[in-house]
């Protein structure tokens, strides 16, 4: 068998699960770039000016990109013929036999990351506040990926994958961690009475007025 036989004959055999394998990969990377640049927007980790503006354009592309991969990781897999998953075993979680628990876990991070990314475009029906509580949970969406491409994805010993888990996980983790606790000194801070304030009334009882220090008397000639 000559070498254009062989290569027509695994990709007649593997093709799909070639395709779906590579368009996981993709969309892993594509997920974990926009949830890092998420979080250093959600962080106000890079202040410059313009910054932003570039910061969120190519977090909105990175995940429209990766939505358009899950989708293609997903639907690649009904030519397996090896896997022969059919449509509830891309659609709905756990049905798969192969590895249902990692195979399932991933399927739920792609409705949530569907869910998540295409709710930017209806933040104004949403609520702006309510928007961006809701939108907290794409770093759920790259950990339910992660560990689907752990333990179901076939790359998952390969040394440059390994690399990739150790180098990139610590640092969307210490982001996360940064802008949690960011944010609840930020609450702080903002609840925190302002010195010299009149305090509220309280039920029964008239509002304290602010204590002001003696004013120095002038010892005389």
């Amino acid at each position: 068998m000559t070498g254009a036989e062989t290569i027509s004959t695994t990709l007649q055999s593997h093709g799909w699960w070639i395709a779906s394998r590579a368009s996981g990969l993709v969309a892993l990377v594509l997920v974990t770039v926009s949830v890092t640049i998420g979080l250093l927007m959600a962080g106000k980790v890079m202040r410059r000016p313009g910054l932003s503006k570039k910061l969120m354009a190519v977090h909105e592309h990175t995940a429209l990109a990766g939505l358009i991969a899950i989708a293609v990781h997903g639907i690649s897999l009904l030519g397996d013929p090896w896997l022969n998953p059919g449509v509830a075993g891309i659609t709905v979680p756990f049905a798969l036999g192969f590895k249902p628990l990692f195979t399932g876990l991933g399927i739920f991070g792609g409705y949530l990351a569907g869910l998540l990314g295409l709710s930017y475009y209806f933040r104004k029906r949403i609520g702006a506040k309510r928007w961006r509580k809701a939108h907290r949970a794409t770093v759920v969406v790259y950990l339910l990926g992660l560990v689907h491409a752990v333990g179901a994805g076939t790359d998952a010993t390969a040394p440059w994958f390994r690399w990739w888990v150790l180098t990139t996980t610590p640092i969307v983790g210490s982001l996360f961690a940064y802008r949690v606790v960011a944010g609840r000194l930020r609450r702080r801070s903002q609840s925190a009475p302002v010195p010299g304030e009149v305090s509220a009334p309280v039920a029964g009882r008239p509002a304290r007025a602010p204590r002001i220090a003696p004013t120095p008397v002038a010892e005389e000639a």
